[in-house]
């Protein structure tokens, strides 16, 4: 621990910090934009100023920004020194010279880092006069929205989407005050994560445009913490509706799993609980009539014939309301009771979630629950449960998979069955870029030299698939064959680790 003196009152912080995590964890206001805790300083914004004092009887000290100054035993700093504050005041002032006046219409207000971020440094007024810098958006695909005239250069983006994810078609383009972040020309963003910078970016200029064509404000929004259905990996996630409508899904950190990100299928993949069947119901007056009699066998079977369309035999379709909706789901869940009483059993399936099987085994009870998984799958499961439980193997949490030393992937395809999986493999080759740079004591934002250090030394990444994946780019080894091929690999690696493994 390292002890800091923050305006003359001392604090004990972690050491390997940098100054503006240190007193981000402390609770003070340092205002930044370039600087996010996935990813390493750069000092780009400079908008994280402080006074630094060789000690306490420094009167002068000098201005350094926080990001890029590593904490030392016995550092005296200001935050709320003049000239610091009247730096970051500028500093802000500068980045709105050419920043449009489209807050109200923007799809980031309300969220927006930089309004945040402004109204802590206390620049209220605008003194620019000029005519502004513009540019000219592109098409970036179907879910992002390009609105490069609210960019300030903070380099968020393409150090997510080059150095953290690997992306190869987002690039910084043209020099000093006509800076551009996009593509060469129009096009779908090629990454799986590239809806990350709908979140990384601190303005509008990457946006949601699913959001866009359902919009509304996030104080509108009803927000839940969830967990991400379309992979077995558990990303967690924030779903936001309105009206019952599912109108966006942002992350949710979890250091574990998915840490700040998720990739595009979790973030965009949620329109299907919009879909017509669900949205189209509409629930008839016959559900009012079986719930106000629970044993009323016929009005429950009348109940039970409202069409899809909402439509009851012989009537009229009555629009849905929530009233509706509690009659209904009373009597459906009354109807079970009934069911269940009466020995009747329930039908999971491997198809539908985890949670819903659980809901219907607890339900009926366990010995009336069959999960419609062949008996012999259902006993290999049940192995493979007990070896993760008690036995030897583990499965490893991404978190774990970024520090690993070596990574083997034997058969599978991770970028199309489990694309965080991917993001986490990536990083362990970075990280190990990174451990090199630190060993020669080179400053890990200066990204072209720490890429130039990997260049001389191998990819601890091996890959063994029938097929070509997006990893294979970024591998030491590659081994393509059937998958009986495949099979013997992996017996003959595991052979050999056994053996390795005596010998320690």
């Amino acid at each position: 621990m390292a002890k800091i003196f923050i305006d003359n009152t001392m604090h004990e912080v972690a050491d390997g910090q940098n100054l503006l995590q240190a007193c981000l964890s402390l609770g003070y206001d340092v205002p930044y934009f370039c600087w996010h805790p996935a990813m390493h300083s750069v000092g780009a914004c400079r908008q994280c100023a402080v006074k630094i004092f060789k000690d306490k009887d420094d009167a002068h000290g000098k201005i350094e920004m926080a990001c890029m100054t590593p904490v030392r035993d016995g550092m005296r700093l200001s935050i709320d020194d003049p000239d610091a504050v009247e730096f970051r005041k500028t500093v802000i002032e500068w980045l709105m010279a050419n920043h449009p006046h489209d807050c109200p219409v923007c799809d980031e207000g309300g969220e927006c880092h930089l309004q945040d971020m402004t109204v802590m440094a206390g620049q209220t007024y605008r003194r620019f006069r000029f005519k502004k810098r513009t540019h000219e958006n592109q098409n970036l695909g179907p879910f992002v929205t390009h609105e490069m005239n609210r960019c300030i250069q903070c380099y968020r983006c393409v150090r997510f989407y080059r150095d953290f994810a690997g992306g190869r078609d987002l690039e910084v383009l043209g020099w000093h005050d006509g800076v551009y972040f996009g593509r060469h020309a129009d096009g779908t963003l090629e990454s799986e994560f590239a809806g990350n910078l709908v979140e990384i970016c601190p303005t509008g200029v990457f946006t949601d445009k699913t959001l866009a064509s359902h919009y509304t404000r996030k104080w509108d929004l009803q927000t839940a913490p969830s967990v991400c259905v379309h992979c077995g990996l558990g990303c967690n996630t924030i779903p936001g509706e309105r009206y019952g409508q599912l109108r966006r899904v942002h992350n949710r950190f979890n250091p574990e799993v998915n840490g700040y990100f998720l990739c595009d299928r979790g973030r965009y993949g949620y329109e299907f609980v919009n879909g017509e069947r669900i949205r189209d119901v509409q629930i008839s007056p016959l559900a009012r009539d079986a719930n106000e009699n629970c044993n009323d066998v016929g009005a429950t079977t009348r109940a039970a014939s409202v069409s899809a369309s909402g439509t009851p035999a012989g009537g009229n379709a009555k629009p849905k309301t929530a009233t509706d909706l509690n009659h209904i789901t009373s009597t459906a869940a009354c109807r079970l009771a009934e069911l269940v009483a009466a020995g009747a059993v329930g039908i999971g399936s491997p198809r539908a979630s985890l949670e819903a099987n659980y809901a219907l085994r607890t339900l009926v009870g366990p010995y009336h629950f069959f999960s419609a998984v062949p008996q012999a799958q259902a006993e290999l499961m049940s192995t493979i449960i007990d070896l993760m439980r008690t036995g030897p193997a583990k499965i490893l949490s991404l978190r774990e998979l970024e520090s690993a030393d070596a990574v083997f992937i034997l058969g599978e395809d991770l970028t199309n069955v489990a694309p965080m999986a991917d993001l986490a493999v990536r990083q362990t080759l970075r990280q190990k870029a990174l451990k090199l740079a630190d060993e020669v004591k080179v400053d890990r934002w200066n990204t072209y030299a720490v890429r130039d250090l990997m260049q001389q030394d191998f990819s601890p990444l091996f890959i063994a698939t029938p097929a070509p994946t997006k990893l294979d780019e970024v591998s030491a080894g590659i081994f393509r064959g059937t998958p009986d091929d495949i099979t013997a690999l992996g017996l003959a690696v595991q052979r050999v680790a056994d053996i390795l493994s005596a010998r320690v």
